[in-house]
């Protein structure tokens, strides 16, 4: 078993469980998080007996807050990675990828990039206390591949706009009704409701729910070209002096000054 230092990896019968492990930063993934989690999800498609997996946070205030800001703000980038790259979009295709169904179980804060994940997963359980929401243009960031095209195929148009050029919050019961959920439970149930659905997919025919998340998939997979575009802007735009001054401000806990990056045409 690898050694993981931001992520937990357990199998529990026929379930793997993986935990973002960084709640004093809210699970917000750095370089090596994003890195840990792709080989985690990679060690479940290879384990013969896993059937399901299961994506949450440790602790009780955070599933994930997305890319860790302040590490940001510190550096310039998400810190140092074995591959020298920060991987996201690649675990954004692995999660969709992986033939076993993946379950988000959304245990608090469920913000920007810790948003995405769990939108990208193919089931998705909240904790009554759970919150969801996007924060790019807030902190000087963006995901304008699934994060945003396939987001608007969860929730329609009209609601992803808003999640995305408000930057507002959304309670459990709200994501429920819009269809960004499949299921509400108190908290202290969300852990074992998550692995009463795994085991339930467990039962199932493990080829025929291959084919079934691969049919799924296939309708908007020509929005991994968009993804990968939007990733290259991405880093482009973190560089530029906009992008510096959201990850500053966030980490200063000030309003960010944007006014004079307004386009006159």
């Amino acid at each position: 078993m690898q050694h993981f230092e931001d992520i937990t990896y357990e199998v529990d019968a026929a379930t793997a469980v993986i935990t973002i492990n960084r709640p004093h930063r809210y699970n917000a993934f750095r370089g090596q998080t994003v890195e840990e989690l792709i080989k985690a999800f990679k060690t479940a498609w290879a384990d013969r007996e896993v059937q399901a997996v299961i994506l949450t946070g440790a602790g009780q205030k955070a599933f994930c807050t997305g890319g860790d800001v302040k590490q940001r703000a510190e550096t310039g980038d998400y810190g140092p990675t074995e591959s020298g790259m920060f991987e996201i979009g690649y675990l954004h295709k692995v999660i969709r990828d992986i033939p076993k169904p993946v379950i988000a179980a959304v245990n608090g804060v469920a913000i920007g990039g810790g948003h995405v994940l769990h939108v990208l997963c193919d089931l998705s359980i909240a904790a009554d206390n759970a919150t969801f929401g996007q924060a790019g243009p807030r902190v000087g960031s963006f995901d304008a591949g699934f994060g945003s095209a396939y987001l608007a195929r969860v929730v329609g148009e009209k609601r992803a706009r808003e999640m995305w050029f408000l930057c507002k919050q959304y309670d459990a019961a709200t994501a429920e009704r819009w269809g960004l959920v499949n299921a509400v439970v108190p908290a202290d149930r969300l852990l074992e409701e998550a692995k009463t659905w795994a085991a339930d997919i467990a039962e199932k025919s493990p080829t025929a729910l291959r084919f079934l998340k691969q049919s799924f998939n296939a309708d908007t997979d020509h929005q991994a070209g968009l993804s990968n575009m939007a990733m290259t802007a991405l880093d482009l735009f973190t560089a530029s002096p906009e992008g510096q001054e959201g990850a500053a401000a966030f980490a200063e806990k000030r309003k960010p000054d944007f006014n004079r990056h307004v386009l006159s045409h």
